[in-house]
């Protein structure tokens, strides 16, 4: 992980001096150590600073909290450790004061049971019930380790510090979002409408363009432009071109350099685009490819104008720094409930797609550049080159679906996990078999509720991180699936 892209959490060490002050500085230098392991950087006060750096009195929290400020811009999340009982006024002041507004993680040492004397004992399982208690009463979101007191060198503690980092880059990521909308939603497509109003009052913009306007700047550049050149140069060596026609390729470069250039002047990090059915009647190619490539590039991009199912696929990449792609739940696959087909046309990112590494891989199962199969009966193969078609890893994944609920002015989601298998299936497009628990109750809750047919997924287990970010910290009501 580069510097730039690392984690930045503010660290706040509770102190409380009726407690064993030395259990700070050991305490203090072990959940440092960890943090660097886990490629974390940490914003906290210093032995120079106050009592081995941690936090008691009015003033610790006044220092404290002025650090925490100065570093509002880049600091991700905090996490309040207690070595000791910890102070829980001096806990809640410094957030406040701080102003941070970014998720918090309480974590609290373990005592031993025959280290029990006056100069050892630590009663971090007492204080945390305090801290939380004032948190709770200042209005100050918090998240908990799965223990209620736990070694920070354990695995367990390491898996809760990594799903809270999950948790931080998406509420982060989510409340500062640019999502571009290409296009009109087909009209065939009542099913992605969305609520732009919503999205903003949640802090995600939506900037638009007109296909129109977007062909008046395809048509602008020259065959031979810079731009032109290095997007075709990048279409061919993204994926296997072999059979199609070198004029397709060129009207995929310009479209792509064209869409390039105007999401770099708005700064949008992901997008959804018309394709069904104008792009193929009007211009001759789909933009499969070049959604692929964003989304490969962790800048989703999904079709048919879905807004909704762009910013769960960037959810889900901001949460697993992985790419996520936009799928249909399909088809069922024999008489297996927990067992579904999962499909699109596609534009699927590379990265999802089984390769020449895959034992027994049947060789079309490996990614290609093709033509769209259903929309070439009605405008022609000859205009739909461009899809990127190929079989999903054999991995786990997790999936998600958002969605505004306009009637009852809330955006509403679901997440869960499940895992890719490698079960025979011999179709077109990009698709995979997948097995969720207890999918049949999946399914029940995404008719009733009346969720889209699409649903993002990534190759990652980051569900708990993703439903805590999205209820807690961004107050959207979520269904989490655990079949």
């Amino acid at each position: 992980m580069s510097e730039a892209n690392k984690p930045k959490l503010a660290v706040l060490v509770g102190n409380r001096g009726f407690f064993p002050s030395h259990l700070c500085e050991s305490g203090r230098e072990t959940i440092l150590r960890v943090l660097a392991e886990e490629g974390i950087e940490a914003i906290t006060l210093g032995p120079e600073d106050t009592t081995y750096g941690s936090v008691e009195s009015l003033s610790d929290a006044q220092k404290c909290a002025e650090l925490f400020r100065a570093h509002r811009d880049e600091i991700d999340g905090v996490l309040v450790t207690l070595p000791n009982f910890g102070d829980e006024r001096a806990v809640a002041n410094t957030l406040r004061w701080s102003e941070l507004n970014v998720p918090v993680l309480i974590h609290a040492f373990p005592d031993e049971a025959d280290r029990m004397t006056l100069a050892n004992r630590r009663d971090s399982f007492c204080g945390k019930m305090s801290v939380c208690n004032n948190l709770r009463q200042y209005g100050i979101k918090y998240s908990l380790t799965t223990l209620h007191t736990v070694d920070p060198e354990s695995e367990s503690f390491r898996q809760d510090l990594r799903r809270f980092v999950q948790t931080c880059r998406v509420v982060r990521g989510l409340r500062k979002a640019r999502v571009g909308a290409i296009g009109a939603r087909p009209a065939a497509f009542n099913t992605v409408r969305f609520s732009e109003k919503l999205f903003e009052n949640a802090g995600i913009t939506v900037e638009t363009i007109d296909l129109f306007d977007l062909f008046g700047r395809v048509n602008a550049l020259a065959d031979d432009a810079a731009a032109v050149t290095a997007k075709l140069a990048q279409i061919k060596g993204y994926i296997r071109t072999e059979g199609i026609p070198s004029e397709a390729l060129l009207k995929m470069a310009k479209f792509g350099a064209a869409v390039d250039a105007w999401m770099a002047e708005n700064r949008l990090v992901a997008s959804a685009i018309q394709c069904w059915t104008a792009l193929e009647e009007y211009f001759g190619v789909v933009p499969c490819t070049l959604m692929s490539i964003m989304s490969n590039n962790l800048m989703p991009s999904a079709c048919e104008v879905d807004v909704a199912g762009t910013v769960a696929m960037y959810a889900l990449a901001l949460a697993s720094g992985k790419p996520s792609a936009i799928v249909d739940w399909n088809n069922n696959y024999g008489d297996d409930p927990d067992k579904g087909v999962i499909f699109h046309c596609s534009n699927l990112p590379k990265d999802v797609f089984v390769d020449q590494s895959v034992e027994n891989i049947r060789a079309e199962d490996i990614p290609v550049m093709s033509y769209q199969d259903i929309i070439a009966g009605t405008v022609g193969k000859e205009n739909t080159y461009g899809t990127v078609v190929g079989r999903v890893r054999f991995e786990p994944f997790t999936y998600l679906r958002i969605s505004t609920d306009d009637l009852n002015g809330k955006i509403v989601a679901y997440v869960g996990e499940g895992e890719v298998t490698d079960d025979p299936l011999q179709t077109f497009g990009g698709y995979g078999v997948v097995r969720v628990p207890n999918l049949q109750k999946l399914l029940h809750y995404i008719c009733e509720q009346g969720f889209e047919h699409h649903v993002a997924i990534n190759l990652s287990t980051t569900a708990a991180g993703v439903h805590e970010a999205l209820s807690k910290y961004l107050g959207w009501d979520v269904y989490h699936h655990r079949g």
